[in-house]
Formats: structure tokens, C-alpha cells, sequence
């Protein structure tokens, strides 16, 4: 009996890889008719600058081989073949998937289901996969945060992701592990209606870049200090006069290609960069995803104007503008028409940091244009022609004729989808302060409390962990390290007031929550100077309290409430609630607040945090536990994990499981006799099936024999669109 299991169960294995490995590396590109869309993911280590095992370095936009000395005579290598970043010549390690960075973009249809195998290919790291801005709605366990909703993917293992692709809308995907996503673990997710549109997208991911280090390297440097040589790197200051956190970099990417700039901002180093064809008059959207570790990017187009239209998912009545602002972890999506002179145009991405900025390059290039870098200058702003700038986190910009406009100034496209309303008995406030408090130590918290990520996975083993918040640790004068979660309960309107205030403030905080798009109702900004744009002294409208409180800046703010208590219940004034736009990814301004609303509708465990990666993994994140005793059960055999020696629950937990199964033992049905009929039957019907499947593979491959469109580790799979 032991060797017809084994053979059965060879059989299975048989059946299921050939399955695997044929029929889900002919998966074609996901079109609007298919019900299902598989997609493989395979992370794996990368070099920069190098084509397989031949050094590059690039000159006048292009790359060539280590040893060629005349670059006129000599022929250059494909840039897609070479993982760039700003093509430093010194190679840096990376984490690609499939062989690309970014990794490949995901482009499905609406309603869709999903379902993507990440395998990991790392020898010494562990992986998840987020999917940013999707609310998993029934699906919690697929939201890829460890020690969260899964247990890690460690190296050689393989997990099934499997949703529904809803919203419609630009979302992303990116490792939630460690700094995983700005070493290379990320990509877009473009969810599309199911209609037909003239329009055609274009994708842009734009990030900041340190050639020198990962962000491992730069979270050590943020705790213990950053030198220059001898000298000690006090870091840089916004355009506000607050401080960014210490993290060096010396580039901007677009789709991983930018250029190391000298300390003119002009002369550079030539590395090939992105470049966006267009035909002349036709009109182009463009799906812009920042997906760097820290700073933020104004991004505007020589000659051209942008319509925003989109955010985080969500539709805006469209605004026109010259510029707007954007932070890790949001996007926004904008409309230009090719309606200039043919010629190649820039495309800018410039860092928002006092002094020498950092520049994110690409190519806006007309058909017909020469293959040349553009020779074209950003607007000259004018009493006459003033410049709008979208989406800022303050008030005032530094720059002449340039006018701010906050994120809560815009307003939802759509006139049916208004916020949550306040229902006696049905609503709670809650004030949460993202800042890094303290008097002798300053870690990243909320509310004081650095989050302490569990060692199970709480969404399946709740029983198995505790690491409750309770005072006096965690008291209103505290810092405190604990598993911070936030019960809400189902079918409540939740009203959150996101801060960045008290003596742990300074520093802009692009906050991100997992499960829900939240409705942005209003923004505080801090006072300014109407001169400089300077930080002058933060938002009064939050009353900070706590024993220490001397002034405003110097309490922790860890039991904030509203300075007028008029204001409670929902009564507070200039609430945007009709029009409100939504939201996952908001920048909540230093010394300031942003209001939003979600509907407790959504069950499960679900991750809110900084997506400053460096803040984040400080512990500047806490997990919202919704209608926890509703979330749907997960699939059979869900992966659990534990570290050893075991808790004192999980033991009762597998004595219980033990006893049951010896009671539950029965010699009836599964006899030597009946085991041995299932067995051959089981045999037959596996062998039919197999004979129908290998006849359909030789159809396949017959089909197919004149097409290359195979996927291997490494490469490309069809069903991923290129940038």
C-alpha cells in the first residue's frame, strides 16, 4: 500500500509540473476576454552595468564594452540588455525579477482573477509580494505583509498569489520585506476597464537612487550617522526648511534609467535614459508610480502642460498644471497631447531639496525627431504665466509666480461616491501621530508606540501572539515597542486624523493604507512664511496635551485631541465630504494634519505605515484589526510560522490537534481492500487526463512552433507589457 501511495502521489507531481512548466509559460498577453490571468514572477540577484559577464560604461547615451577606447569605431551594447541605474561604472548589487528593473509591469482587466507564482531565487533573503493599492476585499491573506497576512517566502520556496483585480485604476506591486523594494522588488499593476480607448498609456516609475549603498546600509547610517570622508553629513533640508531623514543619494531613476549628474546639475555621465515615443497630435496618459525610498519628485514636461486626472486609483475632475508633486508609494496619472514642433522634449523629475537637487531624466520623443538629448528648457514662470504645482506639502513654494495647490484642494470626479457620514453609535475618531518622539532615543512611531513585528502570521495564528499596547509603557510622556493595533468594528464610519506634530516632528510622511482608499476630507498645513515658504511653527487646530506639554513642539503628541471640542464627533469645519477624493498614499505635512474617513466594510488584518521605507522599518507602522471575528477562512494548508522554541499556545494548540486526530482514526472506509479499488481507479483517471493533455501539447506546440514566445527563469514573460 505504501508503494501504490508513492506512486500515486508521483503521479500527481507529474501531472501538476508538466501543467507548471507548459501550459503557464505559453500564457499569452491578459486580454480583455479572459476570465483568469496567470503571470510568473521569478527574484532573483543582478548586477548593475553589466551585460551578462562583460562590464559597460555608458557615452553619449548609450553603453559599450569595458575595454573599447573609441567609441566612434566601436559598436554599442542594447541598453536593454544592462540593468543601468545612473550608470555608475562600479557594479551594485540588486534584486531584478525576471531579469528586469524595475520588474515586469502586470496589466490586467477589471474583474479579472489574478493569479501570480513569485518564486524566490535568493540565497540568503526572504520575499513577499504587496499588491499597492488593491483592497483584497475577501482575500486578506493575499495582501503580502509578513507577519502580518503571510509567513515569508524563503529562498527556493514557491507561493501562489491569487485575487481579483479591482479597482480599475495605476497600483503597483513591491516586496514588503525589509528594504527589498528599493533594492529592486517592485513593478506596475494597471488594472483597465473593460472598454476600448484611443488614448495609450504610457508608464513611468520614478524614484530616487544611491549607487553607493542599499537602503540596509542607509538605515544603519540614519540610526548611527552618515560621513562624508571625516566629515559628518547633516542630511537635507525641504524647500519648507524641514529636515529629510539621513539618506544619501546621488540620482533620480525613470523606469530605472537615469544619469549621474556633477555638481552643476548639467554635466553628467551619458548613460542611456527612458524614452517615450509619440506621434504629433495624438493624446497620451501618462501612469506615474513613485516607488523610491525616501524623497519626493516635482515632475513636469518641457513645452507641455499636464491634465491630472487620476490619484492612487481614483479619477479627479482634471486640473491643469505645470507640475506636480509626488511621494513614495502614491500616483497620479496626467494627460498630455503631442501638440508641439517635432523633437525630443524633457521629461523631469526634480527632487524638492534646498540647494543642489537631484534630477530624474526621460525622453519625450516626437516621431521623426533625431536620436539626440533634448535641447529644451522648463517653463519660465511669470506674473503674466504663473506656474500651479500640485499636490504640495505646504503651503508657500520658494519659487516666483508658483502657486501651491494642497491634495485637498482637488475634488472626486464622480458626484455618487461621497465619504462616510457621521451615525450616532456607529462612528469613531481616532488622532495617530507618525513621528519620532522622544528626549534620549527617537524611534519611529505612532502614537509613541515602534510597532514589533510578530514572528507568526497573527491573520491565521491570533491565538499565538500578544504584544499588547498598555500604559505605563505606552503612556502619553512614552515610547514604547509593541504590536500597535487599532480595532475598528464593522460597519462603522472611522475617522482618522493623521498628524505630524510634537517634539518628534520634521519630517514629511507619505502615509499608506493597506485594505481601504480613504477619503482625504481636509488638510491642516503648518504656518509658513509668505516670503521664504519657511516652516514658521505648526498647526493649532490639534491640541497635542500630555505631562510634559511646556508648548505645542515639545510633547510627544501621543494623546492629541481637537483644541476647539466643538470639533469632535465629526463637527469639524471645511470638511470636504461630497466631493471628497480617495486616496491610499497621503503626504501628511511636518507641524501638520490630514482628516480622512474610511467605511469599516473590509475585514481582516491590515498594515498602515510610513512608506519612507526607512521610517517603516524603524517601526513607524501599526495594523488596523477589522471585524476580526468576520474575515473569511483561509485557503486549506495556508502556510503557518513560528520561531522554536514554540509558544506556550501553539503547544496546546498542536496537543489539541493530536488528540483529535487519534479519536478520530477509522479502519472503516479506507481498508487494505477498498484503498487498493480508489488507488486504480485513481490511476485510470489520471492516465485518460494525461493522455488528453500531452495530445493538447503537441496541438500547442505545433501552433506555436514558428513563435518565441516562451518564458524561461530570467526572461520576459509575454504576459507582462513593457514600459
Amino acid at each position: 500500500m505504501a508503494t501504490q501511495g508513492s506512486l500515486l502521489l508521483a503521479l500527481f507531481v507529474l501531472l501538476g509540473t508538466c501543467f507548471k512548466a507548459d501550459c503557464h509559460s505559453h500564457a499569452g498577453d491578459c486580454t480583455m476576454d479572459m476570465d483568469e490571468c496567470v503571470f510568473h514572477l521569478d527574484v532573483e540577484h543582478r548586477l548593475t552595468m553589466m551585460d551578462q559577464r562583460t562590464l559597460t560604461f555608458p557615452s553619449n547615451g548609450k553603453l559599450f564594452a569595458y575595454d573599447v577606447v573609441n567609441t566612434s569605431d566601436a559598436s554599442p551594447i542594447p541598453a536593454d540588455n544592462v540593468i543601468t541605474g545612473d550608470g555608475w561604472e562600479t557594479p551594485k548589487l540588486i534584486t531584478a525579477v525576471n531579469g528586469k528593473f524595475p520588474g515586469p509591469d502586470i496589466i490586467v482587466y477589471e474583474g479579472q482573477k489574478v493569479v501570480v507564482f513569485v518564486k524566490n531565487r535568493l540565497t540568503s533573503q526572504a520575499v513577499t509580494i504587496h499588491w499597492h493599492g488593491l483592497h483584497q476585499e475577501g482575500t486578506p491573506w493575499m495582501d503580502g505583509v509578513p507577519y502580518v497576512t503571510q509567513c515569508p517566502i524563503h529562498p527556493g520556496q514557491t507561493f501562489k498569489y491569487e485575487f481579483y483585480a479591482k479597482p480599475k485604476g495605476t497600483f503597483w506591486w513591491h516586496s514588503h520585506m525589509g528594504t527589498q523594494r528599493t533594492m529592486g522588488v517592485f513593478g506596475a499593476f494597471i488594472i483597465k476597464e473593460r472598454l476600448e480607448f484611443d488614448v495609450e498609456d504610457k508608464i513611468m516609475q520614478i524614484q530616487d537612487w544611491n549607487h553607493d549603498h542599499d537602503s540596509d546600509t542607509g538605515h544603519m547610517k540614519m540610526l548611527f550617522g552618515a560621513y562624508q570622508g571625516r566629515q559628518k553629513w547633516a542630511g537635507y533640508k525641504s524647500l519648507d526648511d524641514t529636515f529629510f531623514s539621513i539618506f544619501e543619494i546621488q540620482s533620480g531613476l525613470i523606469n530605472g534609467r537615469g544619469r549621474f549628474y556633477e555638481e552643476n546639475n548639467v554635466d553628467h555621465n551619458g548613460a542611456p535614459l527612458t524614452v517615450y515615443d509619440v506621434q504629433p497630435g495624438k493624446v497620451y496618459r501618462f501612469r506615474v508610480i513613485a516607488t523610491g525610498a525616501l524623497y519626493p519628485f516635482r515632475v513636469s514636461v518641457d513645452n507641455h502642460n499636464l491634465t491630472v486626472i487620476a490619484s492612487d486609483g481614483y479619477d479627479l475632475e482634471p486640473v491643469v498644471t505645470e507640475s506636480f508633486i509626488i511621494n513614495p508609494g502614491e500616483r497620479f496619472d496626467f494627460k498630455i497631447i503631442a501638440d508641439q514642433t517635432v523633437g525630443n522634449y524633457w521629461i523631469r523629475g526634480i527632487s524638492i531639496v534646498q540647494g543642489r537637487y537631484h534630477r530624474a531624466d526621460a525622453i519625450l520623443r516626437y516621431n521623426g525627431a533625431g536620436d539626440e538629448d533634448p535641447r529644451t528648457s522648463r517653463k519660465v514662470c511669470s506674473q503674466t504665466s504663473r506656474c500651479t504645482v500640485v499636490n504640495c506639502p505646504f503651503t508657500q513654494y520658494p519659487e516666483m509666480y508658483t502657486d501651491c495647490m494642497t491634495f485637498d484642494q482637488l475634488r472626486s470626479a464622480v458626484s455618487n461616491d461621497p465619504a462616510p457620514p457621521y451615525i450616532v453609535g456607529k462612528f469613531q475618531e481616532y488622532f495617530l501621530n507618525f513621528a519620532f518622539p522622544g528626549i534620549k532615543t527617537f524611534p519611529g512611531s505612532v502614537n509613541g508606540r515602534s510597532f514589533a513585528t510578530p514572528d507568526v502570521n497573527p491573520l491565521v495564528q491570533p491565538q499565538e501572539w500578544s504584544s499588547p499596547c498598555t500604559e505605563p509603557k505606552c503612556g502619553p510622556d512614552n515610547h514604547c515597542r509593541c504590536t500597535h493595533a487599532l480595532s475598528i468594528s464593522n460597519g462603522d464610519t472611522v475617522q482618522m486624523i493623521f498628524m505630524n506634530m510634537g517634539v518628534g516632528r520634521g519630517w514629511a510622511h507619505p502615509i499608506h493604507m493597506h485594505g481601504h482608499s480613504f477619503y482625504v476630507l481636509k488638510i491642516g498645513d503648518a504656518q509658513y512664511n509668505d516670503t521664504t515658504g519657511a516652516f514658521v511653527e505648526q498647526n493649532s487646530d490639534v491640541d497635542c496635551r500630555g505631562n510634559l506639554y511646556t508648548r505645542p513642539d515639545k510633547s510627544f503628541c501621543n494623546d492629541a485631541t481637537w483644541s476647539n471640542p466643538d470639533w469632535l464627533n465629526g463637527e469639524v469645519p471645511g470638511l470636504n465630504l461630497d466631493r471628497a477624493p480617495r486616496k491610499d498614499t497621503i503626504i501628511v505635512p511636518s507641524g501638520g494634519y490630514v482628516v480622512i474617513r474610511i467605511k469599516a466594510d473590509n475585514p481582516g488584518l491590515w498594515n498602515m505605515h510610513c512608506h519612507i521605507e526607512l521610517h517603516n522599518i524603524d517601526g513607524m507602522q501599526m495594523v488596523l484589526n477589522e471585524s476580526f471575528s468576520e474575515v473569511p477562512s483561509v485557503p486549506k494548508g495556508f502556510p503557518e510560522c513560528h520561531s522554536y522554541p514554540p509558544s506556550a499556545a501553539r503547544l496546546v494548540r498542536e496537543n489539541d490537534a493530536l488528540q483529535y486526530g487519534m479519536e478520530g482514526k477509522n479502519d472503516g472506509i479506507f481498508s487494505d481492500r477498498n484503498y487498493t479499488i480508489l488507488f486504480y481507479l485513481m490511476v485510470a483517471v489520471l492516465a485518460m487526463q494525461l493522455f488528453v493533455f500531452l495530445a493538447i501539447c503537441c496541438v500547442c506546440r505545433r501552433q506555436s512552433s514558428h513563435k518565441s514566445d516562451s518564458f524561461s527563469p530570467g526572461q520576459t514573460n509575454r504576459a507582462f507589457s513593457g514600459k
